[in-house]
């Protein structure tokens, strides 16, 4: 079943709404939003599925980026500015494991995703996607425990600029490792067969294009992306990803291999034949998507912009429901990755240079599922 053959929704608002404006094409178009006074969207907190937080992981940490969960629980946290990997635990022990040289910090660019190999207890590997003063590039390194060892490129030429580089990372249950991109400002790239921006890639582990892709010869695993900066895998091995719109919807797509996704010729959906159509949209005020999970049965977003996280149920016919809770509460979201005692976790985006920051930002916050 792909993107196309599903039923769209746009989500309707439940809660709170902030003024409606265009979505940024640079770092100095994206204003921070007037922070709308502390609500909580939703039902009950007696009903299924409504998220709480339960307390603070960590705190005083800058811009955090991407999250990956280790064996024992403890997760290896990215910063974006810094150029950090930390070893936080579950009981909120910090530690500085490594820090990645030459990363170019601007705008939007840093050191971004994060993940471990699926057979990490037994060849310890972890993947990071980092910008450089020449591209986007994914690399690779060994996690004894104690530090992270010097890191291999295993994919570059990637477009980078200060807006739009996507950078999330996922493997997938087929044991591959799928990479988000973003078009570097250039929207042309997204449609271009051979650029690598504007995509979504599927890699091996070593690197190479992964067995299965549409084009055997090329990592392209998906295109005509404008910036992801989520990727989840649910239950029944789907591939889901959030994406940034420009001025009118931002998106959730259903992923499928070869398929067309219609940047810069389709923003949302554009019934146009030869382009998926998104699952869901939203105006670009209660969004700006970055981290994506599936936990509880359900799709779990978090909103930069917007300020608040999005539960997002997908039915068997394909129509989606979302809710929102948290409205601006905690400021910007960044990344919500499901931990593997069944919690989220849920960072703040504060410090990223288009924030408020209070005192303790950003956080990690630990939230539980009724």
């Amino acid at each position: 079943m792909t993107g196309t053959h599903l039923a769209r929704l746009t989500v309707t608002v439940l809660a709170v709404t902030l003024a409606a404006c265009a979505s940024p094409s640079t770092p100095a178009a994206e204003e921070e939003p007037t922070r709308p006074a502390s609500t909580t969207a939703g039902s009950p907190a007696s009903e299924a599925g409504v998220p709480r937080v339960t307390g603070t992981v960590a705190s005083g940490l800058g811009t955090p980026w991407g999250i990956t969960f280790l064996p024992g629980g403890s997760a290896l946290v990215t910063e974006r500015d810094s150029g950090r990997v930390l070893d936080i635990g579950s009981d909120g022990t910090i530690r500085e494991v490594g820090r990645i040289d030459d990363v170019v910090a601007e705008g939007e660019s840093g050191l971004l995703g994060i993940a471990v190999s699926p057979a990490f207890e037994t060849d310890s590997l972890v993947f990071l996607y980092v910008t450089t003063n020449d591209d986007n590039r994914i690399l690779r390194a060994v996690y004894d425990g104690e530090g992270l060892s010097e890191p291999t490129v295993i994919l570059d030429g990637i477009p980078a600029a200060r807006i739009h580089d996507g950078g999330r990372l996922a493997f997938g249950p087929d044991g591959m490792l799928y990479a988000a991109t973003g078009e570097a400002g250039d929207a042309e790239l997204a449609q271009d067969p051979v650029s690598l921006g504007g995509k979504i890639l599927r890699i091996t582990p070593d690197g190479a294009p992964a067995p299965g892709n549409p084009d055997p010869a090329s990592p392209i695993y998906s295109l005509g992306h404008r910036n992801v900066q989520g990727l989840a895998f649910d239950e029944e091995n789907r591939l889901w990803a959030s994406e940034f719109g420009q001025n009118d919807v931002d998106e959730l797509n259903l992923v499928t291999p070869g398929t067309n996704y219609g940047w810069p010729e389709v923003e949302g959906i554009g019934g146009a034949p030869e382009f998926a159509d998104p699952i869901t949209t939203w105006p670009v005020s209660e969004a700006s998507p970055s981290g994506l999970a599936f936990a509880d049965g359900r799709l779990w977003m978090a909103a930069l912009r917007g300020e608040r996280l999005w539960s997002i149920e997908v039915a068997a016919d394909g129509t989606a429901s979302a809710r929102e809770f948290f409205v601006g509460e905690y400021g910007r979201l960044r990344t919500v990755a499901a931990a593997p005692d069944g919690s989220l976790w849920l960072t703040t985006s504060n410090r990223d240079g288009r924030g408020q920051p209070g005192d303790d930002d950003d956080r990690i916050l630990r939230v539980e599922i009724s």
